[in-house]
């Protein structure tokens, strides 16, 4: 080696060095900024406003316990709470709700600004402040008090602020207002796009098609009062005949929710609640169950909470409340748990909140339209407004709005649709939902979840009497002239919405509410599973907002049913049933279908008979049958119903045809087998069934997935990611996301499981007896990912193991002081 090329190699050493050196120190400067934002456990803090100590004390999973004088206090000491633990994601929440994700994230979050800014919810959020009441107003003004001294007692900002190289902004009042659009946004549609995928399929296919294809009460339904009915005939050929046809279509897909990724195309979402009366437990005390399901995140979208205090505190109590649960950050107020009392959860209702008017244009005037106060006409109102963009201009943007709410699109004839949505109402919001933390009885909660201004929910309750009820939580539109399941105009004043339904006419099922005026007795099982939960006159109340597939809740009713001297753990075993008996009929149909000589015919076809014909019944991680079985499922439902809907598609790119109620409709297509409704492409019903067995071959082949190793666990794999979990390198993504476990559960089974969608929480408990109550969540305390929290009770979550609802002993304590 000359001379020379040792001299280069000592220089690329040297090089390489000085790289790697500052590599390390630009890795532990950033780990040092990082630990200094690791929220304090331990030791006695200042907090202005403060008229007592509020002592904190945390278990081992960092679940606190907070001790105070009054409720005030207490609210404040929650918000110092959440900002230290997760004050990143209660400003995802404001902002997503707002429109605002573009100043922080730049570009890649301007289509999700654009498409919420149209509603406007900064400027409703004020308006909902103002109408709050004084008791309500002192507990968000003392939680954003609490939020910010939080936010200012951290050594560091948050460490997200520190990549994303921003600065954390107070937090206001009007900002917990929008967590709660935030979660409105989450659960329910905000375009219409359920009500103009009815009206698509009317108007291309006709109003039979909407009677066979989505049925409003099916012949196999879970509905606490038993309401079922026959499917209407199949749709004759005058309307719709496929054998000219050579279109098909599939499913429109899932919106995008920056800054998180997209569900998986099939997913099924769905919440349960169920409660026992105290006549069908052991103890004799009622049991509640709730695991409400939605998309998964780090972190966790609850944060686990006790909160005690003295004031008003009822006789025989210990002289002091106490409510543990789960809380939303952004908020001080415990969504679901159990007061002593009572305890209390919800599942999304799927009820009616919105409705598409038709807007009657004046011919020959733009913009203008008639309404019944001005049938001379009144001009379309342009409201604009302007989205800020991270390292890029301002945005300006405009959207036009009638006296009903923004135009959303158009129906087949040209006209303005316009949407009409309780959201959009600031009376329909408000923060009464913190009464339910004192609530005695079961009908003292209802009277409360009448009156609170949450997106409407499944409310599900339980008390120390042993009674047990359901009805639903928030603004329900009082209809007229109309069922508002499909567009009308309100032009001339006979169809429209005369305010909210009053609480008397709220239906309410349950042991003690027969002598209400709408109220319907209960032999003491209460269940929700989003199904439909009532038929007749309470389902005109409640109207249609695209109800879950009823099979699910039936899992549960009928577990419920075969309860007696029930415990927590028997409640539990219902959440965490994985049994598949939605798809045994499915796998039946599958075997019929493949013979030995059917399988013999095409390459692959022997392989999948040979995993498929064993049938595990449940979607467990090993279970092979079932991933078969669900894909055949999926394959034939394109196959059948992508060329009954394809012209639907073609003039409605969003239709939503996954979401019909279609079971009872594809089982009487496979029974009747109707020529007309068979595609051109298949000779025969079994040819369409054996393209369906080919397409599962044929992903199995692309995904590279060998059949012995095709179990369930496989595909179903954790995607419990952070939101900066697709934007850092592998190594540090991995770091922030949760584990990628093979995970139970499936579709339409009590465990609905998807990679990033299933159980937020899972809770059991008897008010009173909190002590063997049971608690899972996916994701740990904290989202900072150096404390010790930050997995805490994941592992569990997965396995299904039993652990308590109350925090545990004691291992840091925090005195918050004035």
């Amino acid at each position: 080696m000359n001379q020379e090329t040792t001299k280069r190699l000592r220089l690329l050493a040297s090089v390489l060095s000085l790289l790697l050196l500052v590599a390390v120190l630009t890795i532990g400067w950033f780990f040092w900024r990082l630990r200094a934002s690791v929220p304090q456990l331990e030791g006695t803090q200042g907090v202005n406003g403060l008229q007592a100590a509020v002592t904190i004390t945390r278990d081992a999973a960092g679940v606190p316990t907070l001790r105070g004088r009054d409720r005030i206090d207490v609210a404040r000491a929650l918000g110092w709470l959440h900002a230290q633990e997760r004050f990143f994601q209660m400003d995802l929440l404001r902002r997503s709700a707002a429109g605002e994700l573009a100043e922080l994230f730049g570009k890649r979050a301007l289509n999700h600004d654009r498409s919420v800014r149209m509603h406007g919810f900064r400027r409703l959020a004020g308006e909902v402040t103002a109408r709050l009441e004084p008791a309500d107003r002192k507990v968000l003004d003392a939680y954003a008090d609490g939020v910010n001294a939080g936010l200012a007692a951290l050594r560091a900002r948050p460490f997200e602020y520190l990549l994303l190289r921003a600065s954390p902004q107070p937090w206001r009042i009007e900002d917990s207002i929008l967590v709660i659009y935030a979660m409105t946004l989450d659960l329910q549609e905000d375009d219409g796009r359920y009500e103009r995928s009815l009206m698509t399929l009317r108007d291309e296919l006709g109003l039979e098609a909407i009677e066979f294809f989505n049925p409003l009460v099916l012949p196999q339904d879970a509905a606490l009062d038993g309401t079922t009915a026959p499917l209407a005939p199949i749709p004759g050929p005058n309307r719709i005949n496929l054998r000219a046809a050579k279109l098909s279509s599939a499913p429109a897909a899932e919106p995008s929710r920056f800054p998180f990724p997209a569900r998986e195309p099939e997913t099924v979402v769905g919440s349960n609640a169920f409660a026992l009366a105290g006549a069908h437990t052991a103890s004799g005390a009622a049991l509640l169950a709730n695991d409400m399901h939605l998309d998964l995140r780090v972190p966790n979208i609850w944060y686990r909470a006790s909160l005690q205090w003295d004031a008003g505190a009822p006789a025989g109590n210990g002289a002091m409340h106490r409510v543990t649960g789960v809380t939303l950050p952004g908020t001080p107020v415990v969504v679901a748990g159990s007061n002593g009392r009572i305890a209390w959860g919800f599942t999304n209702s799927y009820t009616d909140t919105s409705d598409l008017v038709v807007v009657e244009t004046m011919p020959g005037l733009d913009n203008w339209y008639v309404t019944p106060d001005h049938l001379e006409g009144v001009k379309v109102e342009q409201r604009k407004d302007v989205i800020r963009v991270k390292g890029a201009a301002d945005v300006p943007v405009e959207y036009a709005w009638t006296v009903w709410g923004p135009i959303v699109g158009e129906n087949d004839r040209g006209r303005p649709l316009a949407l009409r949505w309780t959201a959009h109402d600031p009376a329909a919001t408000n923060f009464r939902l913190i009464g339910l933390e004192t609530a005695g009885r079961v009908e003292e909660a209802i009277a409360i979840a009448h009156a609170t201004g949450i997106p409407t929910q499944n409310f599900v309750v339980a008390d120390t009497a042993g009674d047990v009820a359901w009805t639903i939580a928030g603004r329900l539109p009082k209809r007229a002239g109309y069922d508002g399941r499909l567009p009308v105009s309100w032009a001339f004043g006979d169809r429209k919405w005369e305010g909210f339904v009053a609480p008397g006419e709220i239906p309410v099922v349950g042991t003690t509410v027969g002598a209400r005026p709408a109220g319907i007795g209960s032999d003491g099982r209460i269940w929700s599973g989003n199904q439909r939960p009532l038929g007749g006159a309470a389902l005109s109340v409640l109207g249609d907002g695209d109800y879950a597939r009823p099979y699910r809740a039936a899992q549960i009713r009928d577990g419920l049913a075969a309860l007696e001297r029930a415990t927590p753990r028997d409640l539990l075993a219902i959440q965490l049933d994985d049994r598949a008996l939605f798809l045994a009929p499915w796998h039946a149909l599958l075997m019929k279908t493949l013979t030995p000589q059917v399988a013999e015919a095409a390459k692959g076809r022997s392989a999948l008979r040979g995993f498929a014909e064993p049938w595990e019944g449940r979607a467990s991680t090993e279970a092979v049958s079932y991933r078969i079985v669900r894909e055949f499922r999926i394959a034939v439902y394109t196959r059948m119903f992508g060329p009954i809907f394809a012209s639907c598609t073609e003039a409605y790119p969003q239709f939503a045809w996954n979401s019909f109620q279609l079971e009872p409709a594809a089982w009487a297509l496979l029974r009747e087998r109707p020529m007309h409704l068979l595609a051109a492409d298949y000779a025969t019903w079994d040819d369409l069934l054996v393209g369906a067995i080919d397409d599962v071959v044929r992903a199995f082949d692309r995904a590279g997935v060998i059949l012995p190793q095709a179990n369930w666990g496989w595909r179903n794999r954790a995607r419990i990611r952070h939101p900066f979990g697709n934007l850092l390198p592998g190594w540090m993504s991995n770091w922030l996301n949760m584990p990628e476990d093979p995970l139970p559960g499936g579709d339409d089974m009590p465990r609905v499981q998807s990679p990033n969608h299933g159980a937020s929480e899972r809770l059991v408990v008897a008010p009173g007896r909190e002590e063997e109550g049971i608690f899972h969540m996916p994701g740990g305390q904290s989202a900072h990912p150096l404390s010790p929290f930050y997995r805490a009770g994941h592992a569990a979550w997965v396995r299904g193991e039993p652990t308590p609802f109350l925090p545990g002993e004691t291992r840091y304590t925090l005195i918050l002081v004035p």
